[in-house]
């Protein structure tokens, strides 16, 4: 088996102690979505989550972790963040505003902190998957270790 070069996400759980794994897959630049990720890993696609970046009117930037099938309520989310309205960022303003790519972004390490927010249904998963950083590599990790080291906070996110 290829050896798995860790990432700057990986690094960070590292020197705060965070148990985790990091799992390889597939890349299919065609499909860079979670649903094609779960697949991969033959996971359930509720246990897998996407990172996706948010601009509050109110606090600008801020993250959103929600389960990779599913959609952001940007009303739930202007409403979580202390915004009046929040809208997607333009994919092209990823790379320079977090340091990653669209299919490789990460909750951790980004080159600012920004405020963090989960769907409520990560702390119902025993492990949750989320992008290490780079597009084919995957962290595995107990979702309440992973919250607290981002200092997220956990509400509705998603359209139901």
């Amino acid at each position: 088996m290829a050896k798995i070069n860790k990432t700057n996400a990986a690094r960070l759980l590292d020197r705060a102690g965070i148990a985790y794994e990091l799992v390889p897959y597939r890349v299919d630049e065609e499909h860079l979505d979670a649903c094609h990720v779960a697949e991969q890993l033959g996971e359930d696609i509720a246990s897998v989550f996407k990172t996706l970046v948010l601009r509050g009117d109110r606090t600008g930037l801020f993250v959103c972790v929600v389960p990779g099938d599913r959609e952001v309520d940007l009303k739930a989310a202007a409403r979580i963040s202390e915004n009046k309205s929040a809208e997607m960022i333009h994919v092209r303003e990823l790379l320079p505003l977090t340091g990653y790519i669209r299919g490789g972004c990460s909750p951790i390490g980004m080159k600012k902190t920004l405020p963090t927010f989960f769907h409520r249904s990560a702390a119902e998963q025993e492990r949750i998957y989320v992008s290490a950083g780079v597009r084919g590599l995957q962290i595995a990790v107990a979702p309440s270790d992973l919250i607290r080291f981002v200092g997220a906070r956990v509400g509705d996110l998603v359209c139901e």
